[in-house]
């Protein structure tokens, strides 16, 4: 055995070498261990996360066992003489109905720039809105911009009462099933009839429904007169029926009109 000073320096550097060798060997098994755990993870996930989805979408109604026709309408009592007495409304139910060759093209224009740029691009969901509402949310640390179409609206109204979940869970598989459905029913029905049903169904606040009673209640007129910058306003109160009533809310309403405004332009 070499007791020499360089004969022990040379086992010191022997010895660290195995140490290290060993050490590096252990490092890279844990790697290797890790890199499956998380591929075995991810994968686990996605199957689960697949196998739940499909439960969802397997949980929502038939295309062909609901309705989006608007429901609710206020009842008109004349005399004999044909003179209107009485008019009896109820929750919900202060609606005219018109079909869509009554609504003013200004009206469909403007409510389609300000809730639905590409409502006659899409299918039903609209790919482009909902990459644009999750950046912005990513930016801006909050996820409160809307990416809804006006098929998942009507079908938000008509099918799954409005959307009004408590918790992030139903929340999230009404809107799984409604993004489906509305693609369904773009199979099943063509855009100017879906249109029709939406402009009847939406609140447009002060208690009415649709865009014949809101034409009558704010300018006292019927739909097919009104003027683009009264298209505008009216087309400025489905975002938030209370908040941008135009009796109430004046100023809110007239910045979201403005917007409706510069989106029909654009």
């Amino acid at each position: 055995m070499d007791l020499s000073k360089n004969g022990i320096s040379k086992k010191h550097r022997q010895v660290k070498s195995n140490t290290a060798k060993v050490a590096s060997k252990a490092k890279v098994n844990i790697y290797r261990l890790l890199v499956i755990l998380i591929i075995s993870l991810a994968v686990f996930a996605g199957v689960s996360g697949i196998g739940f989805l499909k439960g969802i979408l397997d949980g929502a109604p038939e295309i062909d066992q609901i309705s989006v026709v608007p429901t609710g309408y206020k009842t008109t009592i004349y005399d004999k003489d044909g003179n209107l007495i009485e008019t009896l409304v109820g929750a919900g139910s202060n609606r005219e109905y018109v079909t869509i060759d009554q609504i003013p093209d200004v009206l469909e224009k403007a409510v389609i720039a300000i809730e639905d740029e590409r409502f006659y691009e899409h299918s039903g969901i609209d790919v482009k809105g909902i990459f644009r509402a999750f950046f912005v949310g990513i930016k801006q640390g909050e996820f409160d911009q809307g990416a809804s179409t006006i098929t998942q609206q009507l079908i938000k109204n008509q099918v799954f009462d409005g959307g009004a979940e408590t918790n992030f869970i139903d929340r999230f598989v009404r809107k799984v099933q409604e993004q489906q459905l509305s693609i369904e029913l773009e199979q099943n029905m063509d855009k100017d009839q879906i249109l029709e049903y939406y402009l009847n169904t939406i609140n447009l606040g002060a208690g009415t429904y649709g865009v014949q009673t809101a034409s009558n209640r704010y300018f006292n007129k019927d739909v097919s007169q009104l003027t683009l910058s009264e298209a505008a306003v009216i087309a400025a109160i489905a975002q938030s029926p209370t908040n941008l009533n135009p009796i109430n809310y004046p100023d809110n309403n007239s910045d979201r009109r403005a917007n409706v405004l510069k989106n029909m332009l654009k």
